[in-house]
């Protein structure tokens, strides 16, 4: 309520009665008086006695006392009337004010409308409860001007929402309206929509202005999030496609819209499919596989994927993943379809190139273990029958020297040849063994094993060894491939030994979550990572000139450690050492 009714009413009840009273005190005067002054006059000029004159005046008094009592009583009389009939309309009037008044608060209540006044000439303000209610301003933070309100406008909006409200002032139209942000008490802004309504007197001059401001910020959200995904969808290099609500899941829905990427895919405009059914693009053969699936998401009212082998609209074949999706409106029904068609000719046509790719190096893969095969098979009998003439040689006496040193590099050339022969074996073992058999095994009897096989380097090396292996002493591994790996790694230390420094050694493991972990570290001559890192566990790679080196150790360890689901990595640096970390599942 914008104004106290109560007060305005009081207000009119006693200006009228003090207008009342002085008009009855002025029409006695009036009428008396003249009265009065006559009769006196009249009594005085006649001549009586004191007595008789005396006697005269008092009825005269008399006379004059009931002639203005009669008077008063009617005037009196008459006023009342009056005035109950005032009183009974301005009551009726101050009813109807109040029943408008209750109107205009529940209506404001009902739309949550923030309604102002503004006295424009004076610059007055008048705000109902919605700048409490709606915005959160409490009633003494409230001002009554218009720089309150302009300075609540968002920045953005206030020179342009200023520039027009005043623009409208001056061209004296009746109606007003304008989107803005209102900045609330808590320092956020709201979304509103603010209509006014201009008053003007008879000059034609804008005094009062009437207006209400209505919170609209869910509704533009709503359509800042339409926005965008209008643009997500109008954008995108996906197809999409709309259709309505099939009135029988054995009825095909129609199109009701479809975005750009559409029609760049099938080569269809909006306007040759809108009001069709998508069997003008879709190919009845690859739906006719789906049919079933297609036809119960029709029925249930859910979503389904498929993918499908279409013509567009110059006959030239693609596939597309195609997703239905139902959609509901507010009340909970179904609505209307989208379909979302991604085009996977590529990947399909990738996915068989990939197929045919993996077939040839299946064969080839297959080919080469054959071939591997036949080669040891075949190179073991001719090694074996060398081996074995060459050891009969050493019991025959050679008397020319260039002859017997031919021989010894022969025999030692045939014996690398075997020992090769023989890794390449245990590489394509490994290999062709996809699962091997692991068991607990204890790591320190493992390492007296391979001590034992290196008991000649390790005596003329004598290298400082340092073994932590009390935090997880046991791996579960297969004990042959763990005792050819310690073997190859503690091999390549005492070979690859720096010349200026005693060699050390430290094994340690430990338990890490769920994994035992096993590092392996030398202060040997190292490795250049820098140039090498990519071929440390490739086959046939060597990286320093020792004479006996074949390149094939790090490949097997490799080879070994990820047959038993483990893994295996290493730092080096040249002329400092190398760590290997070996990681196994417990």
């Amino acid at each position: 309520m914008l104004y106290s009714q109560d007060k305005l009413g009081y207000f009119f009840i006693f200006e009228s009665m003090k207008k009342k009273s002085n008009k009855i005190a002025l029409y006695f005067l009036f009428l008396f008086l003249p009265l009065a002054i006559g009769s006196y006059f009249l009594l005085t000029s006649l001549g009586f006695s004191l007595a008789t004159l005396s006697l005269i005046y008092f009825i005269k008094d008399l006379f004059f006392v009931g002639i203005a009592a009669a008077f008063l009583y009617y005037v009196l009389g008459k006023n009342e009337t009056n005035s109950l009939a005032f009183i009974d309309t301005l009551k009726h009037t101050d009813d109807e004010i109040k029943a408008s008044n209750e109107r205009y608060d529940i209506v404001a209540k009902a739309t949550s409308d923030t309604i102002w006044d503004w006295k424009i000439q004076e610059d007055y303000f008048i705000w109902n409860k919605g700048i409490e209610e709606v915005f959160g301003y409490k009633k003494e933070e409230v001002g009554h001007t218009s720089s309150w309100w302009f300075d609540r406008i968002h920045p953005e909006d206030s020179i342009k929402m200023s520039v027009r409200l005043y623009s409208f002032i001056e061209q004296k139209t009746e109606k007003w309206q304008d989107e803005y942000r209102f900045r609330c008490a808590d320092g956020s802004y709201k979304f509103v929509y603010d209509r006014g309504f201009l008053v003007k007197d008879e000059n034609d001059t804008a005094i009062r202005m009437i207006g209400a401001i209505q919170d609209i910020t869910k509704q533009k959200i709503e359509e800042q999030r339409l926005k965008l995904l209008e643009t997500v969808v109008t954008q995108t290099k996906d197809a999409v496609m709309i259709t309505e609500s099939e009135k029988s899941y054995r009825t095909v829905p129609k199109i009701v819209f479809v975005n750009p990427a559409f029609t760049k895919i099938t080569g269809f405009k909006s306007s040759e499919v809108i009001g069709k059914t998508p069997s003008v693009f879709m190919s009845k053969d690859s739906v006719a596989k789906v049919l079933p699936q297609i036809a119960n998401a029709l029925k249930t009212k859910k979503s389904y994927q498929f993918e499908s082998y279409n013509k567009n609209k110059s006959g030239e074949g693609y596939w597309v993943n195609f997703l239905m999706l139902p959609i509901t409106n507010q009340e909970g029904e179904h609505s209307h379809w989208v379909s979302i068609q991604r085009d996977i000719t590529a990947e399909k046509r990738q996915e068989k190139e990939k197929e045919q790719l993996i077939r040839e190096l299946t064969q080839n893969n297959t080919d080469l273990k054959q071939f591997s095969y036949i080669t040891s098979h075949n190179l073991r009998a001719p090694l074996s029958n060398l081996s074995g003439l060459l050891t009969l040689l050493d019991d025959m006496p050679i008397d020319n020297p260039e002859l017997q040193a031919i021989l010894g590099g022969f025999k030692k050339s045939t014996d690398l040849l075997n020992e090769t022969v023989n890794d390449l074996v245990k590489v394509i073992i490994i290999k062709d063994s996809p699962s091997i058999q692991r068991e607990e095994v204890q790591v320190k009897d493992v390492f007296e094993n391979v001590f034992n096989q290196l008991s000649f380097l390790i005596e003329s090396t004598q290298p400082v060894l340092k073994m932590e292996l009390d935090l997880a002493p046991v791996l579960h591994v297969n004990r042959a491939y763990l005792e050819s790996i310690l073997l190859n790694l503690f091999t390549n230390s005492l070979k690859y030994r720096a010349t200026d420094r005693a060699l050390k050694i430290s094994i340690a493991t430990k338990e890490v979550e769920d994994r035992v972990v096993m590092t392996f570290k030398d202060n040997g001559i190292g490795i250049d990572l820098a140039r090498n890192k990519d071929k440390v566990f490739g086959l046939y790679q060597r990286f320093h000139n020792y004479p006996d080196s074949k390149g094939l150790g790090l490949y097997l360890v490799k080879s070994q450690v990820e047959s038993m689901g483990g893994s295996i990595s290493l730092e080096s640096k040249v002329d400092k050492g190398t760590t290997f970390t070996l990681s196994f599942t417990k």
